[in-house]
């Protein structure tokens, strides 16, 4: 997930990363465009590389997570203030995502019924012009790999734009009761030649992007929440 205007979770220091840890962000204005999930380099001076997750994380969903042998990977963590239902109907009712994430174009469900494992559903996302890749809109088709309700989900897929490729993207979310709210953890990974090709830059934008989404689905829920008490 890149950005191409200022991130969510600006300047932020580097800090130690520990799938169950969790860690603060700071949060500051919405950024003027967000790309969901996009891929190669954008801004890459100003955007911090240090959040890059140690390979050989615990965090999982039935038995599986995320790719640990993937060169770039990121992880993060937020508290919402909301129930746990709430959280986890914005989060896997997909088709609604364009509602709550201005980033996502489209989103389509491949397949009827409640989201399960081996459900697929297909979304896009504008990518950004970088130095070595054109702009363009990703078309992503995610498979659900593992989906405990109110607990976890996995989920993976290609990303592919007109000359832009994301080979392989796993996804995960876990979710879990707090005094408070709820903390949700999330963690990807990227496999593929052009990403691979920088992959300080990639793993830094992935990291925006997975900030902007924590921070849309906190903002959404959160939102929902105080209307309805």
């Amino acid at each position: 997930m890149f950005s191409t205007g200022p991130s969510n979770s600006h300047g932020q220091q580097p800090r130690p990363l520990h799938p169950h840890t969790l860690r603060p962000r700071p949060r500051a204005g919405k950024a003027a465009v967000t790309v969901a999930l996009a891929v190669a380099a954008v801004l890459a001076g100003t955007i911090p590389t240090a959040q890059a997750a140690p390979h050989g994380g615990t965090s999982q969903c039935g038995g599986r997570g995320v790719d640990t042998t993937a060169l770039i990977r990121y992880e993060s963590d937020t508290v919402i203030k909301a129930p746990l239902s709430t959280v986890w109907k914005l989060q896997t009712d997909v088709e609604r995502w364009p509602s709550w994430q201005p980033p996502v174009t489209t989103a389509e469900r491949l397949d009827p019924g409640r989201l399960k494992a081996g459900s697929q559903f297909r979304w896009t996302t504008p990518a950004p012009a970088t130095p070595t890749t054109p702009a363009t809109t990703l078309a992503i088709t995610s498979t659900v790999q593992e989906l405990h309700r109110h607990n976890c989900i996995l989920w993976s897929g290609p990303a592919i734009g007109a000359g832009l490729r994301i080979d392989d993207g796993v996804h995960l979310w876990t979710f879990e009761k707090v005094k408070g709210g709820v903390h949700v953890h999330t963690e990807e990974t990227w496999t593929g030649t052009q990403v691979e090709a920088d992959v300080p830059t990639a793993t830094a934008a992935l990291g925006t992007g997975l900030e902007a989404w924590l921070d849309d689905l906190k903002t959404t829920a959160e939102a929902h929440t105080r209307t309805r008490s």
